[in-house]
């Protein structure tokens, strides 16, 4: 490296050093201020900013209420639960909610650890989960965190410690249809039920409601959900008493398989009753055997128009089941009048014993938390279902 040599300027030196001498007294004559007082003339200097604290999950949100949905988003129920979230989010836009905001969570990764992960966000009530078993597997961790829970199973088993059921329950349906075909002179009742704990349920409902209508139940089979096994079961029901109605609780494919059977070696004049189950599916007014045959459901007059508006939104037909994602919202909207943003849900406004409105028309929640439903009689005439027994539009 090469150094390049300086010409010294003459002069230059002392006016330099007096340069420096000129600063060093002025700084050996400022003023000592003391602590925290400021210069005359200089403007303080401005405050630290403490760093901004970031929560962990979801951001604190102090102009809406927080409300969980707790649905399979993955795995062998996702297009249900898909079509229940997506129910939801229509719920919030035909209603122009702005106090409302749901958060999704996949129960299929867990229901349990969906529950714990939906409480710690702040949520302060649950719509969900789907499954029995996934209600009572979420029930504990929300009762503890007095988070109540507003599931679409129809397990009534899973009632219960602030958990509240939507679901189609049988036994509703059963009765119904029972109490109709009362009305219509028939005494005398069969019934064919699967094994199983639906099947169980329907046999007891079964019971229950025919004798509660002054009927008289003169046989009553299961059956194995396989080949063969349900013409055993007309086979041996045959052998009883001459019956005027024939209950089958099941789906109305099987119903259809099984009314041929019952005509050539049962009583053929029969009158089939058929459940709730019926109602979910869309080609059951096409199967000619069932002509005639009465079920009680949910109507399907609102559920119509839903279903229509459902398909130009996402393209795709809803699942049944999904009207109770968007009737589980509008009964939050109309609690959520009287719930202050921020505290818990008012759980005993789910009680209301003049219940609650929505798709699939009047509900209530009774004492052991399974909705009660106004239920319509349907029969399958000509390739369709007409109602003949219309629901109640409320409860005394």
């Amino acid at each position: 490296m090469t150094d390049v040599a300086r010409v010294r300027q003459p002069g230059r030196p002392l006016r330099r050093v007096a340069i420096v001498m000129a600063a060093m007294l002025l700084a050996g004559c400022q003023t000592v201020l003391p602590r925290g007082a400021t210069e005359p003339g200089r403007r303080p200097p401005p405050p630290r900013q403490q760093p901004t604290q970031v929560e962990p999950g979801i951001p604190t949100d102090t102009a809406r209420h927080r409300v969980a949905l707790l649905v399979p988003l993955s795995g062998p129920n996702a297009g249900v639960g898909q079509s229940l979230a997506n129910a939801t989010q229509m719920a919030l836009l035909d209603s122009n909610n702005q106090r409302i905001r749901i958060t999704t969570y996949d129960t299929n990764l867990g229901a349990a650890a969906a529950a714990q992960k939906a409480i710690a966000d702040g949520n302060r009530l649950i719509l969900g989960p789907l499954l029995g078993d996934d209600v009572r597997a979420v029930t504990p961790i929300a009762h503890r965190a007095a988070v109540p829970v507003v599931a679409f199973s129809n397990d009534a088993s899973a009632a219960g410690q602030g958990a509240y059921l939507m679901g189609y329950a049988p036994t509703q349906s059963i009765a119904r249809v029972v109490d109709y075909a009362k009305a219509q002179g028939i005494t005398s009742f069969a019934g064919l039920v699967p094994n199983g704990t639906y099947g169980e349920r329907a046999s007891t409902a079964f019971l229950r409601s025919v004798e509660s209508a002054g009927g008289q139940v003169v046989s009553l089979q299961t059956y194995q959900r396989a080949p063969g096994s349900i013409t055993a079961a007309i086979t041996r029901m045959g052998k009883d008493s001459p019956y005027q109605a024939i209950l089958i609780a099941d789906s109305a494919n099987t119903a259809s398989a099984a009314v041929p059977v019952i005509r050539r070696i049962g009583t053929s004049s029969a009158h089939v009753l058929g459940t709730e189950l019926w109602n979910s599916e869309s080609s059951m007014a096409n199967k000619p055997s069932l002509n005639g045959a009465w079920f009680a459901s949910v109507s399907n007059g609102l559920y119509r128009q839903y279903a229509a508006k459902y398909r130009a939104r996402f393209g795709a037909a809803p699942f049944r089941l999904s009207s109770l994602g968007y009737d589980a919202v509008l009964l939050t909207i109309r609690i959520s009048a009287d719930w202050t943003v921020g505290t818990p849900f008012p759980e005993r406004r789910l009680s209301d014993s003049g219940g609650f409105a929505g798709i699939d028309g009047a509900f209530r929640f009774g004492k052991d938390g399974v909705a009660e439903r106004a239920l319509e009689v349907q029969e399958i005439r000509g390739g369709t279902a007409v109602t003949v027994s219309p629901a109640p539009r409320g409860f005394e």
